[in-house]
């Protein structure tokens, strides 16, 4: 079974493939009526258009773009850093074959191959029009529009009359080049219409960012493969699901992902997602009533996913499921069997005891004791404490890990990676600084609860990199997100899922493709890890001043708080971060 089939109800929209194998799709129609000077405009708009916009902002599919366009984009980054930028195509009579094709870099004295750049069409999927009440409580009948989210792999493309398409560019500079300023530019040509030429200028700064395997930020996206395999029409766990797998994690491991996503039993998370968690142990009680555990799973996917560089931790979920059901494979019944066994059921201990004892012993062969930690995800501080204790008798070696919004984190002490909702909890600098001196992990999380900053399908690109500041103003070592890859069942077509606002269970799409939001994402961790890197180098500095003074200012103001102004502080900080990094570069 090849790793490109696609499920039916994919292929009841499919239209044509890319020379790649993928398929593309027709998109839902607008559900915003068209304004009355878009009506007007489009009459006028001709074959084919085209401007550089902000890539901090969306932009609808079925209105003629009013803002004004700069006619030279102006992009800057460190020697291997991935820049950002996108510009809009638009077309009054439609028009087919549309291609970009980037040209050479070139400078003053040196010059870099058009292949460290993409230009890529950008695809709109239905998502909630936004607003505070769309969070976890979004309504089914709530307002939808259509949003641009996902980076698509076509190479040509097809306009219908009258609509935008974004174009998204990035730029990973090479960790040798040649600083100074490099001319390109992209080409758009399209059947019957003149070629347009869209310039642009880097300037590549003489620092340098490390290879993703150096990073410091600490991202943990939790992935799901049961997503992967029901999105490709794959076996569960068969060799071809692997594969496919290595293609839909590689991106999460150049962003920098620290944590391995697994779990200890079946669907940990109780049905909360479109698709269920299967099985990486499988339980299996005897007929004379001892327990064995089958770890081969377990130990494939930890494996695939350290041979892609996440190597620095193993999160397991979880001795605390949502819907406390435990499953396993009863021998003398020859059937999977799930019963209730929360924290508080009198079995609990005579549940858990075992497989402790004997996880720890397959940990420990594997090599991966030091860096595994039982994980638990928004319970109560009285079932993690439980959770705990049963820890301390059985397996004392591992760590513990805890997405927090009770503040547990104050009543359970030696929490090796404890992860606050933003919303809800702030940890002082005190608790921040102590832990770090003990070599514990402190990130923040933002999920459903967060109306803003956050990675909805709605949210405004620049949120997504907004985050990783958040984590610079507060010292915090990094962030969470509750899944890279949670798809409903069309995330490309429908991005929203029951009551869950539009986006929140997801950050990329199949077959490895990007977002607008990963993209920002990983500009923020750029952010971050460049700003340690100038602490480390040239510690303090008195160029950093100004930049560690906005960044304090950041700190003490309420994040939710969109009255504030911060799109403009955000893009005033990462100005001021690429002057400096400019200016110690000379010393």
């Amino acid at each position: 079974m090849r790793s490109t089939l696609i499920t039916v109800a994919f292929l009841a929209y499919a239209l044509c493939a890319d020379a790649q194998g993928f398929v593309t799709y027709k998109e839902a129609k607008d559900p915003v009526p068209v304004s009355q000077e878009s009506l007007a405009a489009w009459k006028t708009a001709g074959k084919l258009q085209a401007q550089w916009v902000s890539a901090d902002s969306l932009y609808s599919r079925s209105e003629v773009p009013a803002e004004r366009g700069v006619k030279v984009r102006l992009l800057t980054g460190w020697k291997g850093e991935k820049v950002s930028a996108q510009f809009l195509l638009w077309t009054g009579t439609g028009i087919d074959g549309v291609r970009c094709e980037v040209k050479d870099f070139v400078s003053a004295d040196s010059k870099m191959p058009a292949s460290v750049a993409k230009a890529q069409f950008v695809r709109y999927t239905l998502a909630d029009k936004g607003g505070f009440d769309t969070r976890c409580e979004r309504g089914p009948l709530h307002e939808a529009i259509l949003a641009p989210d996902m980076i698509d792999t076509l190479k040509v493309f097809n306009m219908d009359p009258e609509t935008v398409r974004p174009v998204w560019v990035t730029v990973d500079i090479p960790q040798d080049a040649k600083s100074g300023t490099y001319k390109s530019s992209i080409v758009v040509t399209a059947k019957g219409a003149k070629k347009i030429v869209m310039p642009f200028e880097l300037e590549v700064i003489n620092q340098t960012l490390p290879d993703y395997t150096q990073w410091t930020y600490h991202l943990d996206l939790w992935q799901h493969p049961s997503a992967v395999a029901r999105m490709l029409n794959l076996e569960m766990w068969s060799d071809e699901h692997f594969e496919a797998l290595k293609q839909q994690m590689r991106p999460l491991a150049e962003a920098g992902q620290k944590v391995i996503t697994t779990t200890l039993n079946r669907d940990p998370w109780g049905s909360q997602t479109y698709d269920d968690y299967e099985h990486m142990i499988v339980w299996i009680h005897k007929k004379d009533g001892s327990w064995t555990y089958d770890y081969t799973v377990f130990d494939r996917y930890v494996e695939m996913m350290m041979e892609l560089g996440v190597t620095k931790q193993i999160n397991c979920y979880s001795m605390l499921p949502w819907n406390n059901m435990i499953c396993w494979y009863e021998e003398k019944d020859n059937a999977f069997v799930e019963r209730s066994r929360g924290a508080k059921h009198k079995d609990y201990e005579s549940f858990w005891g075992p497989f402790l004892t004997d996880f720890v012993k397959h940990l420990k062969e594997k090599g991966w004791q030091e860096i595994t930690n039982i994980a638990a995800d928004e319970r109560s501080p009285e079932e993690m404490e439980i959770v705990v204790e049963v820890m301390k008798k059985y397996a004392p070696e591992l760590g513990f890990a805890m997405a927090d919004n009770h503040a547990s984190y104050r009543r359970i002490q030696n929490v090796r990676d404890c992860c606050v909702a933003q919303r809800q909890l702030y940890m002082t600098q005190e608790e921040i600084d102590e832990r770090r001196a003990k070599g514990y992990v402190t990130t923040f999380y933002v999920c459903c609860s967060t109306y803003f900053p956050n990675t909805w399908t709605y949210s405004q690109p620049f949120e997504a990199e907004l985050l990783s500041w958040h984590a610079l103003s507060k010292d915090y070592d990094g962030q969470l997100r509750w899944s890279y890859n949670s798809w409903p069942h069309r995330p490309e077509y429908d991005s929203r899922f029951r009551r869950l606002g539009s986006g929140d269970t997801y950050i990329t799409y199949s077959h490895g493709r990007s977002s607008l939001r990963f993209e920002r994402l990983i500009d923020g961790i750029e952010a971050f890890e460049k700003m340690h890197i100038l602490r480390k180098k040239y510690p303090e500095h008195p160029a950093l001043e100004p930049l560690e003074q906005l960044l304090t200012k950041m700190a003490g103001m309420k994040l939710t708080d969109t009255n504030l102004p911060w799109h403009e502080m955000m893009s005033e900080a990462s100005a001021m971060l690429n002057s400096i990094s400019k200016e110690l570069s000379k010393q």
